[in-house]
């Protein structure tokens, strides 16, 4: 893929044997700007697991202290005496078996967020392969099945996000944007290794986190050190 003059002088600019503070590496990228939009700042980083293994999967959640997109729309699934609950907490969309059949028939989604009891689970399963595939099937691995509404839903508004590895064992994570403070963005960078190094599975040996990189959307990646 044929890059642009601005990646193109960004490049020159990164020392390809350093590794960065991360301070330096925010500098570069928004004294560099390779789009024109308020770009995201994304991290990068290799991980010392082997993801073949189910035991050594990473997965987790987390909220991190500065916001870093706008709210999703969020349904859940609850049964009578629960959904009103849902309804003060915020739910966007009261999810019924009403729901459940609408959208096994028409399989559309206008949702980006599925939250739901665990009495409701078994209904669900009727639209798991619609829900699944994009990520949306509710799991207790990603927090989105609960008891407590109240404090679920408020959790998600507040931006709470989940991670996993990829199949080749790396995680990509959004920290910030252009526009946000370095210092904010630091702390985003510190909260999340934090989260990322507690999902460390017991199996995995040796170095956990190998390399880490920073770049902007459609950017260079510089790589920078572990706080």
């Amino acid at each position: 893929m044929k890059k642009g003059k601005k990646y193109l002088k960004m490049s020159k600019s990164i020392n390809k044997n350093k590794i960065y503070e991360i301070e330096e590496a925010l500098d570069l990228i928004k004294k560099n700007p390779v789009a024109k939009f308020d770009a995201s700042i994304e991290i990068h980083i290799r991980l010392g697991i082997n993801p073949k293994k189910g035991d050594q999967q990473v997965r987790g959640t987390i909220i991190l202290p500065y916001s870093i997109s706008k709210q999703k729309k969020i349904i859940v699934f609850a049964e009578d005496e629960k959904q009103k609950e849902a309804t003060m907490a915020g739910a966007d969309i009261i999810g019924s078996e009403e729901m459940i059949q609408k959208i096994k028939q028409t399989k559309k989604i206008d949702f980006e967020i599925v939250i739901a009891t665990p009495g409701m689970m078994r209904s669900l399963t009727s639209i798991a392969k619609i829900l699944g595939p994009k990520g949306l099937m509710p799991s207790p691995k990603n927090g989105t099945i609960s008891t407590d509404l109240t404090k679920t839903i408020k959790e998600f508004k507040k931006g709470k996000i989940s991670f996993k590895n990829d199949d080749t064992g790396n995680i990509h994570q959004i920290i910030g944007k252009i526009s946000l403070d370095n210092k904010k963005i630091i702390e985003n960078y510190k909260i999340f290794l934090k989260a990322l190094n507690k999902a460390k599975p017991a199996t995995a040996k040796g170095v956990y986190i190998k390399n880490i990189y920073l770049c902007s959307t459609m950017g260079p990646s510089i790589k920078v050190k572990e706080l």
